[in-house]
């Protein structure tokens, strides 16, 4: 096993009072008999679309990056869209992450977010379906907020059956891309992106590591009660509205909950965690890691919300990959370790 750090601000000389309770709390979702079957099942009809994708250059002020519009087909054979970026002077095949992004931002602008590319990697930041500005529409559902809330009578016909499936192809997709390394795949995001990408460490094959910063989707039950803002409220709202959905909803929700991924999960896994955060409470996000079944750690933030670390977290993660990778020279802390294989 191989070390590899983050930051020194990522440690404190006393552990904060709330970290054992947290790492001694446990979820109280239950894992559906036939959790891996669905999911299965679901995986198997989506790539029955096998068209390649499709990756083409986009014109942008960037010295050095390129950047690629790139189209794939992800669940239903729906046309899932995505920027890849390179940089542009590399020799031969580069490790990959996959990136998922935070509720309703969608894969923003080609130019946006560059540190993946900078760093030496092939980037895949995917277009959640239906978010951001319309790229990749959610079928008959439309573009409208409340996408938590979107088919919960039906796990078959439930919002994130649809985006974990394309997070899956993503991966698949990114394999095929040009200048990819397909054995060297890693995947990422932050709360929203972070729950997708846990699911993704299941879902999609060989992913070489999972990085999770303040994960959405997890422990959904003690979430609908924990949260005070953001995407849990939605969910909230919506049950104390219409109490006759609420038994159908949670058993739907079983489906998606990151918890359950964690208890199966085969990837490596580093999570971070602010434990002032009221839009991801650190029980949620600690019922995930707490539960996760492969090598895992986590950073927590004592002072911090739902930004946990920020940027130093994304410092961290470069440290991760440039160990797993063997792209950078070495770890930056020597007081926080973070397995990878």
């Amino acid at each position: 096993m191989t070390a590899v750090t983050t930051d020194a601000r990522a440690s404190v000389a006393t552990p904060d009072p709330r970290e054992p309770a947290l790492r001694a709390y446990r979820s109280t979702q239950e894992l559906p008999d036939d959790f891996a079957a669905f999911w299965r099942d679901t995986l198997a009809q989506a790539r029955r679309y096998d068209a390649p994708p499709s990756a083409v250059p986009v014109e942008t002020p960037l010295g050095a990056i390129d950047v690629l519009d790139v189209t794939f087909p992800g669940f239903g054979g729906d046309p899932v869209r995505g920027w890849l970026r390179l940089p542009r002077h590399r020799d031969g095949l580069l490790p990959a992450v996959v990136h998922f992004t935070g509720y309703g931002a969608g894969r923003g602008h080609a130019i946006d977010d560059l540190t993946w590319a900078a760093a030496g990697y092939a980037h895949l930041v995917m277009d959640t379906r239906g978010q951001g500005d319309g790229s990749t529409p959610d079928g008959p559902w439309g573009d409208s907020t409340g996408y938590i809330t979107r088919g919960l009578a039906d796990p078959a016909d439930y919002y994130y059956r649809r985006v974990l499936t394309d997070a899956a192809r993503a991966v698949d997709a990114v394999r095929r891309l040009p200048g990819v390394d397909p054995g060297r795949v890693a995947v990422l995001g932050n709360s929203q992106g972070a729950g997708i990408a846990l699911a993704a460490g299941y879902l999609a094959d060989d992913v070489s590591a999972v990085l999770a910063q303040a994960p959405f989707l997890a422990d959904l039950p003690g979430a609908l009660t924990l949260s005070a803002h953001g995407p849990y409220r939605e969910l909230a709202d919506l049950l104390a509205r219409d109490r006759a959905r609420r038994e159908r909803a949670l058993a739907t929700l079983r489906y998606v909950d990151v918890v359950n991924f964690a208890r199966l999960a085969r990837t490596p896994a580093w999570f971070s965690c602010g434990l002032d955060d009221d839009v991801t409470p650190p029980h949620t996000v600690f019922a995930a890691h707490n539960e996760y079944a492969a090598q895992h750690d986590i950073t927590v933030w004592p002072s911090n919300g739902h930004d946990a670390g920020g940027s130093l977290d994304r410092q961290g993660a470069l440290d991760v990959l440039g160990r797993l990778f063997g792209t950078t020279a070495g770890p930056t802390n020597p007081n926080r370790t973070h397995p990878v294989p």
